[in-house]
């Protein structure tokens, strides 16, 4: 995987399985459309059908928007769908403070997990400038 191909066509496609839930937008970077998808099962499973059509154009959008660099985007979403609530995407960031608030309180109640869901990609490319700028 080249760096900038920060998003998995693969993962998108698995996380479109669960998309009438939203699982795919917010994995490319998608929060509003992803939040709806969840409050609406996938616009009543008309919009998720469509996404399956849809999903490679999101997957370069997302590509062309996130900043590649050390941190594995896909890895990073794997980490907070399914082990948000210990805090493990956090640990992987290399957020420690958090990545144990998150463990000793179910992902801060759930309301971090929802943060990170609407932010985790913006968190991932910030922190691959910021050791870019270190770096000059």
């Amino acid at each position: 995987m080249h760096s900038d191909d920060t998003h998995s066509k693969v993962v998108g496609y698995l996380l479109w399985l669960f998309g009438f839930l939203g699982a795919h937008r917010f994995y490319y970077g998608k929060p509003v459309t992803g939040t709806i998808w969840f409050l609406t099962l996938g616009l009543f499973f008309i919009g998720w059908i469509i996404d399956l059509f849809l999903i490679p154009s999101m997957d370069r959008e997302a590509d062309l928007r996130f900043r590649g660099g050390p941190t594995n985007y896909t890895l990073a979403w794997v980490l907070l769908t399914f082990l948000g609530v210990f805090g493990l995407h956090r640990f992987y960031m290399g957020k420690w403070v958090t990545g144990i608030i998150y463990l000793l309180t179910g992902g801060l109640f759930l309301i971090g997990i929802l943060y990170d869901f609407w932010t985790l990609n913006d968190q991932i490319s910030l922190k691959h400038s910021d050791s870019l700028e270190s770096v000059r």
